[in-house]
């Protein structure tokens, strides 16, 4: 069996695994940015500091306001360059702690004592946030110092809450889209590794292109050049090219058919699932080994 020829083979599986990566990296950072998804899992444990009703007081101090990130209206704005500000995506933990103690009113009050602080914290809004002060307060914390230590750890821990809640979002975003673009583009890893392994015109192409991918492109490309560089493999991709059983084939020829097919697509929704960077990366360290180890790869013999 020749080594090369499977290295070939998976680069060409590779190749079609980081386009359509990519096609879902790029659909999915739309709809997140359509839908704001960073900035809604984020409002979910700032509701949880200040309360439903104090969130609007929270995000309009002067340094929150600050870290809305600016973006087109709409698809259409592109044409008119209108931009408005989004929901804020991330905080840093010393501004979301000062913008609390402004709100709390415990900004410019270096000292106070436990009487005090006790009052202020009783008027806090009804939250998380006003129990974790009560929590310290009953455990002896009585400065602001030791307050603020607290409430950087307790806001450190929400924020990386907030952070890992997104990416399970945005997981199961890329997990429903690499079902939906495999099953749309009817890419079967089985078939696609037959073909490839039978010709070998088909293999120096993906490897030609697995190399412009690489030395050019890189991990960013635009959405058209992806189904671009899809058209111009000319692998059987897409459901009017699968090899269908003859006419005089059983019933069991049918299944088998058929559990194929769906071992197929599998396999592709799960590789396309790891993202286009885990096979960018791939990509260009299979490349360079597979263009300088030996003269039976035809990209080699080309440049030989």
């Amino acid at each position: 069996m020749s080594i090369p020829q499977v290295l070939e083979v998976a680069i060409g599986l590779i190749l079609v695994y980081y386009l359509l990566g990519s096609i879902v990296s790029l659909v999915t950072q739309w709809i997140n940015e359509s839908l704001e998804s960073r900035g809604v899992a984020l409002e979910r444990y700032l509701i949880k500091i200040v309360g439903d009703k104090n969130l609007g007081d929270l995000l309009n101090l002067p340094q929150m306001k600050s870290l809305r990130p600016i973006r087109y209206k709409n698809f259409l704005s592109v044409f008119g360059s209108a931009t408005e500000p989004k929901k804020i995506e991330r905080i840093p933990v010393s501004t979301l702690v000062d913008a609390y103690f402004d709100i709390a009113g415990l900004t410019g009050n270096k000292e106070m004592n436990l009487l005090q602080l006790a009052e202020l914290v009783d008027k806090l809004p009804d939250s998380d946030g006003k129990q974790a002060f009560i929590h310290w307060i009953n455990q002896g914390v009585t400065t602001i110092e030791d307050l603020r230590k607290h409430t950087t750890d307790y806001f450190c821990g929400l924020l990386d809450q907030a952070a890992a809640t997104f990416k399970a979002n945005a997981r199961s975003f890329v997990i429903i889209l690499s079902i939906i673009v495999t099953v749309l583009f009817g890419t079967d890893s089985i078939q696609l590794a037959k073909t490839l392994w039978t010709n070998a015109e088909l293999r120096a192409i993906a490897v030609a292109k697995a190399d412009v991918v690489v030395s050019q492109e890189g991990p960013n490309a635009r959405i058209d050049d992806l189904v671009k560089e899809l058209g111009g493999l000319t692998i059987k991709i897409g459901w009017w090219q699968s090899e269908r059983p003859a006419a005089n084939a059983t019933t069991m020829d049918w299944v088998w058919f058929a559990v194929l097919k769906v071992a197929g697509l599998g396999m592709t929704a799960v590789a396309v699932s790891q993202g286009s960077s885990f096979w960018y990366d791939l990509l260009k360290k299979i490349t360079s080994p597979a263009k300088s180890g030996g003269g039976s790869s035809p990209e080699s013999e080309a440049k030989g």
